[in-house]
């Protein structure tokens, strides 16, 4: 996919949380309707066969459930996408990158081989299965794994047996870390760690600028890779350093993967680095950008891969980058900058055929039931808005889940599709209406969940100085969600591992168990009023979800409607003598 990827670390965001995001972008020419779906144990194969590659693979018997953001038709597999698991692992599958030749000549991609000829003739030859790829990771990772480390681990052991047919960038989080996965050829794997106080900006093309392998074959601290990396660096001659006999890589203990392993073309000029360059312009805005003593240009090729940023990132700074077009420079595409050439030099990160954004946000002030949120937008960026979804929880809304082969309004993906072919020939137009939609809708998402994690909390007997009510500066009481959000939190009740999870963020109450299953505990002991509270927590988050999608379709109704009338009266043959 012609993605774009951001990753933040947990003390660069404004609350602490970890937030990875990735703009899910269909190939040129190419539209691929998305749906959210919670996919639950009982749903999740056992024996796995990939569509695309044909390679079989048997699974764990012990899956969690997730929520991903999956293609809606069939035809090319699952294509999760982005996940989060109720273990609270998050995972973004894939960015696509690429390798060069002598990386490809070294270990080859492991590409699906057809049967050639008839079964029982004497040339008959059977098919041989590809590797895994994008198709694949999320349903092969995500559900087993219980940490960002372990998720990288799993990835990169299925990636050595069975090998992948494409080169991607894979992102893998928790509450305290997001790592980032790169393949290297067909069997060979890299990944980092994000620090804590950096953001990560991904275009397509290889992206780590370091790696520190006594690290990854020491403590692993900030740095795994593949058991052979360094023989297979050294035996293929890939090392690029000048001196006697090369750098020695292995010697050294760091080297440049973008420089060993990457690309570096004229392609990328336009496609790839004029995105980075404007994430990180957009992010530490006070250093030089544009003027031709610049440091960094659009088609720089030594952007770094991680910065500091210089303030803290808020899911608004993610949501104006995802779906941004070089706003403010003479590379806008609906700017009045430059000329008619500028404005059409490079790709934009917001384009036309995005099918989905998703920003997997770890809360670490939350309780686990309700720690993860998925903001999740579908559609071309700079026409839709991001909206919050809890993702521990059983089913999804039907606004976002049954996307269909049919355009219909009752659809967000269709709508959203349908609002930005309509508003793009008439970009100022109809900005403001946008603008005022994306407001209206973040802005009651924020209190939405704010309400939401105050009122499971109350029913938890948290303290009311935790969490996102606390940290907003205003309390919520239990009752104002009932009358405000329509959800009904009594029964809730949150485990003594949840609780405490409030109280090291910094809860200023004691978590006080709600008996609030006595009828089941009698009934079936301990385990029975387990799975009676988790499927209470459930329930009110799938109605917290339900009442988000319900304000979404209303105010995304009423943006359509606005924007057909705008677009309406700027049609080509528009008249303003009536009859009447």
């Amino acid at each position: 996919m012609s993605c774009t990827t951001l990753l933040v670390g947990k003390s660069a965001t404004i609350d602490g949380s970890t937030m990875i995001a990735r703009n899910d972008d269909s190939g040129s020419g190419r539209y691929d309707p998305k749906r959210f779906i919670a996919v639950n144990p009982a749903d999740q194969p056992r024996h796995y066969r990939s569509e695309l590659s044909h390679v079989s693979i048997e699974l764990p018997d012990d899956p969690c459930r997730y929520s991903i953001v999956p293609n809606a038709l069939p035809g090319r597999g699952i294509l999760a996408e982005c996940g989060i698991s109720e273990r609270n692992i998050a995972m973004s599958a894939t960015e696509t990158i690429a390798v060069n030749e002598r990386v490809l000549g070294a270990d080859p991609m492991v590409e699906l081989q057809a049967a050639q000829g008839e079964p029982g003739d004497d040339d008959y030859r059977p098919e041989v299965p590809g590797g895994i790829g994008e198709e694949d990771f999320i349903t092969l990772v995500l559900p087993y794994v219980r940490s960002a480390r372990e998720g990288v681990r799993r990835l990169g052991e299925l990636l050595e047996r069975f090998g992948t047919y494409e080169a991607n960038g894979i992102a893998i989080s928790d509450v305290d870390e997001i790592w980032y996965v790169e393949t290297i050829g067909g069997h060979h794997w890299i990944a980092r760690r994000v620090p804590d106080d950096c953001y990560a900006a991904i275009p397509n093309q290889l992206g780590l600028d370091g790696f520190d392998l006594e690290d990854a074959f020491g403590d692993a601290r900030n740095h795994m890779c593949s058991a052979d990396l360094v023989e297979f660096i050294r035996d293929n001659h890939l090392d690029r350093g000048m001196g006697s006999g090369g750098s020695g890589v292995w010697r050294a203990g760091t080297f440049n993967p973008r420089t060993l392993f990457g690309t570096r073309t004229t392609k990328d000029h336009i496609y790839n680095t004029p995105r980075a360059w404007y994430m990180e312009r957009y992010l530490n805005p006070s250093e030089d950008w544009d003027s031709p003593a610049a440091r960094y240009t659009p088609i720089s090729d030594d952007i770094p891969w991680c910065r500091r940023p210089e303030n803290r990132v808020t899911v608004e700074d993610v949501a104006f980058l995802m779906a941004s077009h070089f706003e403010d420079t003479p590379y806008d595409p609906y700017g009045t900058r430059g000329t008619d050439e500028t404005r059409r030099r490079y790709r934009p990160i917001g384009i036309n055929r995005t099918g989905q954004m998703g920003l997997l946000q770890i809360r670490p002030y939350e309780p686990e039931a309700n720690r993860s949120v998925m903001w999740l937008q579908y559609g071309s960026g700079p026409f839709t808005t991001l909206t919050p979804f809890y993702t521990n929880v059983r089913d999804t809304p039907a606004y976002l889940r049954d996307t269909g082969a049919e355009v219909s309004t009752d659809s967000f993906y269709w709508t959203s599709r349908i609002i930005a072919a309509l508003a793009d020939p008439h970009y100022v137009s109809n900005s403001n209406a946008i603008e005022h939609y994306r407001e209206n809708v973040m802005s009651r998402g924020h209190t939405h969940i704010a309400r939401v994690d105050a009122a499971l909390r109350g029913a938890a007997g948290v303290g009311a100085g935790a969490g996102a009510g606390a940290s907003a500066g205003h309390a919520v009481s239990c009752a104002d969600i009932e009358d405000v959000e329509g959800i009904k939190h009594s029964g809730v009740h949150m485990d003594g591992a949840s609780a405490a999870g409030v109280s090291a963020a910094g809860a200023s109450g004691t978590a006080e168990m709600l008996d609030a299953t006595d009828d089941a505990s009698r009934a079936g002991g301990a385990g029975s009023a387990d799975a009676a509270d988790a499927d209470a927590t459930c329930g009110a988050l799938e109605q917290a979800n339900q009442r988000m999608a319900d304000y979404l379709r209303a105010q995304t109704q009423e943006l359509l409607g606005k924007v057909l009338y705008t677009s309406s009266n700027l049609m080509r043959n528009s008249f303003a003598m009536s009859d009447r």
